[in-house]
């Protein structure tokens, strides 16, 4: 076995050439199942949204649920894709516990839309990622591993399966290979997955959460020397952040650079993707189409679209994102760095809402990518998942407004709002921290100030008032910052320079 050269990533991409590549599967907020009438609600108690259809007994027989169908032909649209006019359903054949019928209806060579793109901004700059295809599928059980230390199989003492989600209406997004991002393609990566989830969301077909795994993403990534041709490629798999993505690129062009630059082979796998550690391990040797064995579905017949069907649809199109922030972008005055940064934080939403809640664009980007960001970072997570709703970011902002509190205050308020203390209004009740304004009760820690730093008052009363701001200060912090600065200052002068 050959050793691994550790290499730094910045040495990785100056010796090799990622090629990276992107399979998306997304879960259809659809009211049933794709091939029966089973519900679709997340989080019910396990294997209580099943039939005899979904759980593959016999005799039971599917029927294509049209929604997911038109679902499905929204999104390819939405991705610049052709639609094609004739399509057909076919049995995907693996086993594997959480498939109930041992195999998969799925589409494997006459998927529903091909041929598409999807435009992304890197930094400021326009990459266009080729879509391969947009399929319609039904989603498997899921599989909990449990008496392990890790959740995955190796190591647990039992296995559990939950069929509540096998059946669910899945559509899966393929890009084609995407060479030439050189450094850059784990922020390609990750651009492309925040701009694909606010495409699907726009279009109402999914709620595209990560973290419950409606939006899941299998990371593809491989190197060649320059010149030379694409190299193996791995699938990282099931990865659940859009953080993640962007992680998972970078560990893996920096573990193949180290086993090539050793003269080692990277062997054609799925890996997993560990958040604890930023890194990927092996799973499994990656089978082949041929290894699936597909063949048409003999229980469903043939989908045929119509023109007149996708033209309709096709007009039916929501304002896509691209188009909406560049009109939000001019509503709410931010210059073109100022909306790449929002749009890098992944913060376009959350700002909409902030505001449609009542926030000036300018207080919803000063809280979003102030400090929420920072806190976001601190606990390597997204800013969606922060517990924060835009309601009550524009709820503290008001309170800043209407001079209850003070932007050192709402700080305070803006962490308790965090750990799930309530919302805005309450924790300032509850912790007291609402400003003090009235003159009486700040006049004695005004005189408290100036008789500990007489030196600083003698200036003041010098008429060198900007000294002030020191006695300002101290009030602040004898009163822990509940002090209205405006009206502290006011008082200082009147008591030093009348």
């Amino acid at each position: 076995m050959s050793t691994v050269t550790q290499l730094s990533y910045e040495e990785a991409v100056a010796r090799f050439e990622p090629v990276i590549g992107l399979e998306t599967h997304v879960e259809l907020g659809t009211n049933t199942k794709m091939f029966c009438g089973c519900p679709t609600a997340f989080g019910a108690e396990p294997n209580t949204q099943v039939c005899p259809v979904c759980l593959g007994l016999p005799g039971a027989l599917p029927v294509a649920n049209r929604a997911a169908i038109e679902a499905t032909i929204r999104i390819g649209l939405a991705l610049n894709c052709s639609i094609a006019p004739w399509g057909r359903f076919a049995r995907k054949n693996y086993f594997y516990p959480d498939m109930p019928k041992n195999f998969q209806i799925s589409q494997y060579d006459e998927p529903l839309c091909v041929e598409g793109y999807l435009d992304v901004d890197v930094d400021g700059e326009l990459v266009r990622i080729g879509i391969e295809r947009v399929h319609l599928e039904e989603d498997t059980g899921k599989s909990l591993h449990v008496g392990g230390a890790t959740g995955r199989i190796h190591g647990a003492t039992e296995s559990l399966v939950d069929y509540n989600r096998a059946g669910i209406p899945l559509v899966e997004i393929v890009t084609k290979p995407v060479p030439g991002t050189g450094s850059r393609a784990p922020e390609v990566a990750r651009a492309y997955v925040t701009e694909l989830r606010d495409v699907i969301r726009s279009l109402g077909v999914s709620d595209v959460r990560m973290e419950q795994g409606s939006l899941r993403c299998d990371v593809n990534t491989s190197l060649n020397r320059p010149g030379a041709d694409w190299g193996t490629r791995t699938e990282t798999k099931n990865v659940n952040s859009l953080r993640s993505v962007e992680r998972a690129v970078r560990s893996e062009v920096i573990r193949q650079a180290g086993v090539l630059e050793a003269g080692g082979t990277i062997t054609q796998e799925t890996r997993h993707f560990h958040e604890d550690t930023g890194e990927t391990t092996s799973g499994r040797s990656k089978e082949t189409a041929t290894d699936y064995r597909y063949f048409p579905e003999p229980d469903l017949v043939p989908l045929a679209p119509s023109a007149d069907w996708v033209a309709s649809l096709k007009a039916s199109l929501p304002e896509l994102p691209r188009v909406r922030r560049a009109r939000q972008q001019s509503e709410w005055g931010f210059s073109d760095l100022d909306m790449q940064s929002v749009v890098n934080a992944g913060a376009v939403e959350l700002i909409s809402a902030t505001v449609a809640a009542g926030a000036t664009p300018a207080a919803a980007r000063k809280w979003w990518l102030g400090e929420l960001a920072r806190k976001a970072n601190e606990t390597e997570t997204e800013l969606e998942s922060l517990g924060v709703t835009p309601a009550a970011v524009a709820e503290l902002q008001s309170l800043v407004d209407s001079g209850k509190i003070n932007d050192k205050l709402a700080r305070q308020v803006l962490e308790a709002v965090i750990a799930g203390e309530g919302a805005p209004t309450e924790i300032v009740a509850a912790r007291g921290l609402e400003v003090v304004s009235d003159e009486g009760a700040l006049t004695a820690a005004v005189d408290e100030a100036i008789a500990a730093n007489p030196d600083i008052a003698a200036k003041v009363r010098d008429g060198k008032v900007a000294a002030a701001g020191a006695l300002v200060g101290a009030v602040m912090k004898s009163t822990g910052g509940k002090a209205d600065a405006k009206t502290v200052r006011e008082l200082i002068i009147a008591r030093l320079t009348s």
